[in-house]
């Protein structure tokens, strides 16, 4: 974890989630999966799995039919050479949620996961009740530098000598030394937050399947220069749509600055932000991660989707000022963004 967890969830060893499998268009799609009601689709970040959401699961299956997939190329999941985009995940999760009969659903996406749950709202509009977004990547380019490195194909190689004895120490060196030469925009002091959970990620791939399946998604979204998908172009969708933005202010692979433009882009959005929490604050305050998730769910209603309004809203579009970020009011949202991160609790 970024930091020792503060507070943890007392067991609930009647809703364990069970894990099951599905074969779809040939791979093998592994899923947790538990509880009753109204559906919450959990995704895991880049390199990580379902099993990231082991405490959240049996919590929210109380009351809501939970589904944590295994993304392809991850944990449990087949690793084929296929397409890593987050486009082809959102199709992935639009067929999984088929096989098992459920026609909408909450969302509910961390770091990638973040970015492929943006995608299945915009894709597959009809079948979103709410987006919960945690640290989500797809909002600009700044993203951890080891992270860009690893995106280099002459780094990446390198990267496969993680296997050998001794070498993840300087494995870690690498990372902090990425973040001092790079010079990114990151806080002082939050660089060395968030790199043992990349290094621990990096150092739990079992096998060159699933380290090639890793490169291949981190490909499609990551290079040298930083996040290459984003949603700030399609964010006026979310009008009408409930989403819940949660942040941790020490995130260094994810900016806390992200969350802000994101809140500002989305209409009617929710923003909370956790106090000295990085990359994972589901991970770091589960508690107060739950309480924040469960209000969210029980005081907003399920979207109800709208063709007309949806192809009125594609139509009107957004001015390129708001795109591109050069407005005057967009400045304003990054001059109060100081006093907003002080005052958030």
């Amino acid at each position: 974890m970024s930091r020792p967890r503060n507070r943890q969830l007392r067991p609930v060893p009647d809703e364990e989630p069970r894990m099951m499998f599905r074969t779809i268009h040939g791979y093998r799609r592994a899923f947790r999966i538990a509880g009753e009601g109204p559906a919450v689709l959990l995704l895991h970040g880049i390199g990580d799995n379902s099993s990231t959401w082991t405490e959240i699961i049996p919590h929210l299956a109380k009351k809501y039919t939970v589904i944590a997939p295994d993304l392809l190329g991850h944990g449990r999941s087949d690793k084929p050479r296929a397409d890593y985009s987050v486009a082809a995940y959102a199709n992935g999760m639009r067929d999984l949620l088929s096989t098992l009969g459920i026609e909408h659903v909450t969302v509910i996406g961390h770091s990638l996961g973040g970015g492929v749950a943006m995608q299945f709202s915009y894709q597959f509009p009809h079948m979103v009740d709410r987006l919960v977004l945690v640290s989500a990547g797809g909002v600009t380019k700044d993203v951890h530098p080891l992270l860009r490195l690893m995106s280099v194909p002459v780094v990446n190689e390198v990267v496969k000598l993680l296997r050998i004895p001794g070498a993840m120490p300087l494995v870690r060196m690498a990372g902090n030394l990425a973040g001092v030469v790079h010079g990114s925009n990151l806080r002082p002091g939050t660089m060395l937050h968030d790199t043992p959970d990349l290094i621990r990620v990096l150092a739990d791939l079992p096998d060159p399947t699933a380290y090639e399946a890793y490169l291949r998604t981190l490909r499609a979204v990551v290079d040298w220069r930083g996040q290459v998908v984003t949603m700030l172009d399609r964010c006026y969708l979310t009008e009408n749509l409930p989403v819940q933005l949660i942040w941790g202010d020490d995130d260094s692979v994810i900016p806390v600055s992200h969350a802000h433009l994101a809140h500002a882009a989305m209409p009617n959005s929710r923003l909370e932000i956790f106090r000295g929490s990085g990359h994972f604050p589901f991970r770091d305050d589960p508690m107060r991660f739950l309480q924040i998730v469960e209000d969210f769910l029980s005081s907003t209603a399920p979207l109800v989707f709208d063709e007309a309004r949806w192809r009125h809203m594609l139509i009107s579009g957004v001015g390129e000022n708001t795109i591109t970020g050069t407005s005057s009011t967009r400045m304003a949202v990054l001059d109060a963004m100081g006093s907003d991160e002080r005052s958030a609790t």
